[in-house]
């Protein structure tokens, strides 16, 4: 049996700010979702809890919650995550993407669950296009943080140069910038190297910073590029 999804993060004070500013009280707005969206069981509880951030509703409460709102589903949730996520926060159907970047239903659908896209470059590209992708958000959703994660942690802990090809490879960029950001993070990690070993050992504080560097080393990746000239 396939396991639930999980539901999208949920915006709750955006629900509660879009409500105020259309004058409905919970009641309205449960009522509208029984009436106009076809969810008998909700309650004006179930929009309190929501708005409170003590539940969070599921997809398809969630794309109702906006009809009754006047609003897109993407204005109620958070930052998307994954494949999925993108998707609701686009307001489109399985079936909407999947004929869109050309793949069989069944297949979409078994990447959402996975969290593993597999697509050609055109259908990657398409996907990108789709759902209104930015890099960061595209590297992740296609599940390659975690290979760009290794290979900047070897790029700042070894020479930073032997790994611009195969960064490259995953983050579709200009030789120069990724040149430029690899250079900047290598001397970063470097420097925070030399605070630990210097006089005698350095401090904890220093070898601490050093890790969390390499911890977030993707995070700094998509700040160093984000801050290049263009």
């Amino acid at each position: 049996m396939p396991a639930t999804p999980t539901p999208p993060p949920f915006n709750a004070p955006a629900a509660r700010r879009l409500r105020a500013a259309l004058g409905m009280t919970p009641e309205h707005v449960a009522y509208g979702m029984r009436v106009s969206y076809g969810h008998p069981h909700i309650t004006p509880d179930h929009v309190m809890a929501w708005e409170r951030g003590a539940a969070a509703p599921s997809a398809s409460e969630l794309t109702a919650l906006a009809g009754t709102l006047w609003c897109s589903p993407g204005e109620l949730i958070g930052r998307p995550r994954t494949l999925r996520e993108h998707r609701i926060a686009r307001g489109l159907a399985p079936e909407d993407v999947a004929r869109a970047v050309g793949h069989e239903l069944h297949a979409y659908l078994r990447m959402e669950e996975t969290d593993n896209w597999r697509g050609t470059d055109r259908q990657s590209a398409a996907l990108a296009d789709l759902l209104g992708l930015g890099l960061p958000d595209f590297v992740t959703v296609t599940g390659r943080d975690a290979r760009l994660g290794d290979l900047l942690r070897n790029a700042v802990t070894t020479r930073w140069q032997a790994y611009v090809r195969p960064v490259a490879k995953v983050v579709p960029l200009d030789r120069p910038f990724l040149e430029g950001a690899l250079q900047g993070l290598h001397q970063d990690y470097q420097g925070h190297m030399a605070a630990t070993l210097s006089w005698g050992g350095g401090s904890s504080d220093a070898g601490d910073a050093a890790r969390d560097f390499l911890d977030r080393i993707v995070e700094h990746f998509w700040t160093r590029i984000q801050e290049s000239p263009a």
